[in-house]
């Protein structure tokens, strides 16, 4: 499929919305979690990553985390965010729904970004529900709450629900677009994969940026597939509307 068809199509939208996962974060030294050299491969997310995980055995949970919040505390936004903020700054897309906690999308400049798995650097306390901020990279071990407890970060873990106000936001913003740009995610894991589920079903025209084809991909709700790196598509299509 051809960019200048996805040109075309932002350029004729009323309105575009941009879901981004892990792979829109690859060039910025942070890996796929779910590729060969990904974290899921050191670290077992059935192990790791879910809130039952967290509530066993909290201590084993940081050693994770804390490896993850440093790789991510050194990473920078790379040419796929910087032209999505292009993008957002020039009101071509309405905002960016991301699975990402890696913060880079704001960091790039967006404004409109909704973050479904929670965002960087805040801690809440599973027991007292107490809440605060915290350079979470620069942490030398587990953090406590006050009550004493084990803080956990403030991301979603598998297992637990997405912040009722963020989903909600994201699903009502893709029933009113008429561009979805799919990109760095396989839309595979529930319910960030309803957002172009819900987008097509109601018309909008759905564009695929990936370095492969995805499951997503073979659904045939897809119109235009990009293949590539998204730092180099992205770039390109931002310089199409110029």
């Amino acid at each position: 499929m051809s960019i200048y068809s996805v040109r075309d199509a932002l350029e004729e939208a009323k309105l575009a919305i941009v879901l981004t996962g892990a792979g829109v974060s690859v060039e910025s030294g942070i890996p796929d979690f779910r590729s060969p050299g990904g974290i899921w491969a050191k670290y077992p997310p059935e192990v790791y990553g879910t809130i039952d995980a967290f509530r066993e055995d909290p201590e084993r949970f940081w050693t994770f985390y804390l490896e993850l919040a440093r790789l991510c505390s050194n990473a920078k936004p790379n040419a796929a965010h910087a032209a999505l903020a292009r993008l957002e700054e020039r009101k071509l897309i309405e905002g960016i729904i991301t699975q990402n906690v890696d913060g880079l999308h704001q960091a790039a400049g967006s404004k409109n970004v909704i973050e479904l798995h929670g965002g960087a650097d805040a801690l809440v306390c599973i027991e007292c529900r107490a809440r605060r901020a915290e350079k979470i990279a620069a942490l030398a071990g587990p953090p406590r709450c006050e009550c004493g407890a084990i803080l956990k970060p403030d991301v979603v873990l598998f297992n637990e629900m997405l912040p009722l106000g963020a989903i909600t936001a994201a699903q009502e913003l893709a029933r009113k677009c008429d561009v979805c740009l799919v990109v760095g995610t396989s839309a595979v894991v529930y319910p960030a994969a309803s957002i172009p589920e819900i987008a097509f079903d109601h018309g909008a025209t759905l564009c695929e940026f990936n370095l492969e084809a995805t499951s997503l991909t073979h659904t045939g709700r897809v119109r235009h597939f990009i293949e590539g790196s998204a730092g180099q598509t992205l770039a390109r299509l931002v310089e199409l509307l110029a």
